[in-house]
């Protein structure tokens, strides 16, 4: 049995941390328990934001700039779909179970 590939793997990843580097959010997917704090951290040296897709969500970061972070405590189950606004190709998800 061969292990992974990390560069394959698209799956759920579980933990509660974000990193934003080389223009994309690692893990694109990430789940977690209602309650959990996620943080997200800026590597790269431009600005980022981690914003809701679509209108109503409740990810709205500033600007962050290199080393920055951003942390969010999910309350409620459910998919919740972010994007970068400055860059909108870069986008992931937040998988939250009870």
């Amino acid at each position: 049995m061969s292990p992974p590939s990390a560069s394959a793997s698209s799956a759920p990843v579980t933990g509660s941390t974000v990193a934003i580097e080389n223009f994309a959010f690692a893990p694109a997917t990430l789940k977690v328990k209602v309650g959990t704090k996620v943080t997200w951290t800026n590597q790269d040296t431009d600005a980022h934001t981690v914003t809701s897709s679509g209108s109503g969500g409740p990810l709205h970061s500033a600007a962050l700039d290199t080393h920055a972070s951003y942390s969010f405590t999910f309350t409620k189950p459910g998919s919740y779909a972010y994007l970068c606004t400055i860059h909108p190709f870069m986008t992931a998800t937040v998988e939250v179970t009870s």
